[in-house]
């Protein structure tokens, strides 16, 4: 079953049980994924699921993005609603890296860029990027990159 197809699946199993929640989050990723496929190959075009994994990516982010600015801005109701639909959108996702895992990657790819220093950082990311699958985040991979390397 494609990516989409499954999205498609689980909006009528939402509307049958009355999720509206996970509805209205599940309606919007679809649009999401709609509207990128026209931008990749116009109308008609479907994606890959890589393509579709990330773009549920980015509505991730988008969502931690709104749940720091909602707590910072003292609105707590807003927060805890984005972080619902931030969940309902990792079950889409695979399965995240643990911190020890994270940390291998980054030594793994510290020792085949050959890097010294901080100058390094850009080869090193690159390495730990695509190795990492998108099962950690930029940020996390970015803060791990930068506590290994030596100034």
């Amino acid at each position: 079953m494609s990516f989409q197809s499954r999205i498609d699946q689980d909006i009528k199993t939402a509307m049958l049980a009355r999720e509206a929640a996970k509805l209205s989050v599940l309606r919007m990723l679809k649009t999401a994924l709609m509207n990128a496929a026209i931008e990749k190959g116009g109308a008609g075009s479907t994606l890959d699921d890589s393509d579709a994994l990330a773009i549920v990516r980015k509505e991730v982010k988008k969502r931690q993005d709104s749940v720091e600015a909602f707590e910072k801005g003292g609105r707590p109701e807003m927060a805890a609603s984005e972080k619902a639909e931030i969940e309902i959108l990792n079950a889409y996702l695979p399965l995240q890296l643990s911190a020890a895992e994270v940390e291998a990657l980054v030594k793994a790819a510290i020792a085949e860029a050959g890097a010294t220093s901080k100058k390094d950082m850009g080869a090193v990311m690159k390495l730990v990027n695509a190795k990492s699958a998108g099962r950690a985040d930029g940020r996390t991979l970015s803060a791990e990159v930068q506590k290994q390397l030596p100034a």
